[in-house]
């Protein structure tokens, strides 16, 4: 079980990244990515809301969903759990770390419109993972971004200043960079 897990973590974090392999929770990625402080903040927000939204979104569906017959409510009711989850990680920042809260800006609410969080509680159900092992497969999802986006931010930050061709300022070579990690990242498939 304990091979099994940590295989789906693996899996999760560096296999089927997130934002390098399937595509998903772009917008943060490429917003948020110009500072580590600010893509570790990032990071840190996403990782929670996934990890939990993961926990509760299993619960729900195999606890009432499922019984009842419901399960075409699925992505409705995983939208509020996110959405709730948003909001309750936006006061305990905006509480207790003002400035990470302003860095954040309009990123942190827009996690609640992250497909990343909602992929990730869509593929807990649809491969039809156990509690424990859709907690870990939100986990391993939700720190596959953290890893991704704060790659990003060293590189744009030890790049900022470099001689970039006029072309190539700004989004352009994000959108490179991004497309180098990916190539980067699908090395991680030798792996199993």
């Amino acid at each position: 079980m304990n091979d099994n897990l940590f295989l789906v973590l693996l899996t999760t974090a560096l296999i089927n990244n997130v934002v390098l392999s399937q595509f998903l929770g772009l917008c943060p990625f490429l917003g948020v990515s110009k500072q580590i402080k600010t893509a570790a903040g990032m990071g840190m927000a996403v990782i929670c809301v996934i990890t939990v939204s993961s926990a509760i979104t299993s619960l729900i569906y195999n606890g009432i969903l499922v019984p009842c017959n419901l399960q075409y409510l699925q992505t409705i009711v995983f939208i509020l759990v996110i959405a709730a989850l948003v909001q309750l990680v936006e006061m305990v920042l905006k509480r207790y770390s003002e400035g990470l809260y302003r860095s954040l800006g309009v990123y942190l609410p827009l996690i609640t419109t992250n497909c990343a969080v909602l992929g990730a509680a869509l593929t807990n159900v649809q491969n039809n993972y156990s509690f424990i092992t859709s907690v870990v497969s939100g986990f391993g999802t939700a720190l596959g971004f953290t890893i991704a986006i704060i790659i990003m931010a060293g590189i744009r930050e030890k790049t900022a200043d470099n001689d970039i061709p006029d072309s190539f300022r700004g989004m352009p070579i994000v959108l490179v960079t991004a497309g180098l990690m990916s190539l980067a990242f699908f090395g991680f498939k030798s792996l199993l």
